[in-house]
């Protein structure tokens, strides 16, 4: 189980740092784009956290 967590938390961080990517490479991106990309943070933050918390338990 525990190697099947931290592929999940590889894959999830490996996303996250696309969306960063993204939005500090990009000049043209639009206040919806930027957002998207916020609440996209939001939700893989989120997985990153519950899943580090379950690799401890």
């Amino acid at each position: 189980m525990g190697d099947k967590i931290n592929t999940a938390i590889e894959y999830y961080l490996i996303k996250q740092k696309e969306i960063l990517e993204l939005v500090n490479n990009s000049f043209s991106l639009s206040i919806e784009d930027i957002i998207r990309c916020g609440e996209e943070l939001s939700v893989l933050e989120s997985k990153i956290t519950a899943l580090e918390v379950a690799k401890e338990n």
